[in-house]
């Protein structure tokens, strides 16, 4: 599957390895990752501010980048979610941001829910000698399910 990878300002400014891990990731389990250029933040700072027009311009921009992707895969469920529930609502009803925002938003996934859900992979091969813990995220529960 050609998977485009969406890694989103904060993996970009904090955790640059993130995106790097997810490719590898990816790549190995035998799927090509892209990376469209012209992606840009997800604009939920925005949106939860209240500046509601710059998340829209944030929305055009991201289905302009990502509208013919096959999956979209973030490695953030809560920018996933941010795309997925909030973007619909920054279009008027029957606009063309509303149409192509209710097109794009079922091939957008959080990494998690794309490697289980629907890729089927329960096991991706890691090992950690060391006890961790599993904190499930308020968007990943809530917002994406």
């Amino acid at each position: 599957m050609r998977i485009a990878l969406f890694i989103t300002c904060v993996n970009d400014t904090l955790f640059p390895g993130t995106g790097r891990a997810v490719v590898d990731l990816l790549e190995r389990l035998g799927h090509e990752v892209v990376f469209p250029e012209g992606q840009t933040c997800c604009g939920q700072m925005h949106y939860n501010t209240g500046y509601r027009r710059p998340a829209a311009k944030m929305a055009v921009r991201f289905v302009q980048t990502f509208g013919d992707a096959d999956a979209v895969v973030v490695p953030s469920a809560s920018c996933a979610a941010m795309v997925r529930e909030h973007y619909p609502r920054l279009g008027q009803s029957g606009s063309r941001l509303s149409r192509k925002v209710a097109d794009l938003t079922p091939r957008v996934y959080d990494l998690t829910e794309f490697l289980v859900d629907v890729l089927g992979v329960t096991d991706v091969g890691a090992y950690y000698p060391h006890r961790v813990a599993y904190h499930p995220t308020c968007h990943g529960l809530r917002m994406l399910g």
